[in-house]
């Protein structure tokens, strides 16, 4: 197994609903654990919520998430952005991601040409996760 890179978000109550939607974003095979199925939690309350989400696709993509414990702090913030990026061969699945991610958010960038060739856009999905998607522009001969 190689050493791989994964977002890890952390949710409110809502990672289940999260990961439900990342899987109609992306496709791939979910895995989910409670913090019941562990008896991770002493809090009844907390038995339904999400202690391990990941979600890994036939393409290489994993994402993971979990809901905070009610006794931790949650501090939803805009210091962490999930980035996307591929080649322009990948135009239409990336596009699709796209596509997928701003409906129910919001674009803060649209995707488009961008100034060093590629195509590049930002949103922030209904969940209040950002996302960066880099489509890298055709290669010009040297």
């Amino acid at each position: 197994m190689t050493t791989r890179l994964n977002p890890y978000i952390s949710f409110r109550d809502n990672a289940r609903d999260a990961i439900n939607f990342y899987e109609s974003v992306f496709g791939g095979e979910k895995t989910l654990s409670t913090f019941g199925d562990y008896q991770a939690s002493q809090d009844p309350a907390e038995a339904d919520k999400v202690m391990h989400a990941q979600l890994t696709t036939p393409n290489g993509l994993t994402l993971m998430a979990a809901d905070t414990p009610n006794g931790m702090e949650y501090n939803p913030g805009n210091n962490m952005s999930v980035s996307l990026s591929g080649e322009a061969a990948d135009e239409p699945e990336l596009r699709g991601y796209w596509d997928k991610l701003v409906d129910g958010g919001t674009v803060t960038m649209p995707l488009e040409s961008a100034p060093w060739g590629d195509t590049f856009g930002m949103c922030v999905d209904k969940f209040g996760i950002a996302w960066l998607v880099n489509i890298a522009g055709e290669q010009q001969a040297q």
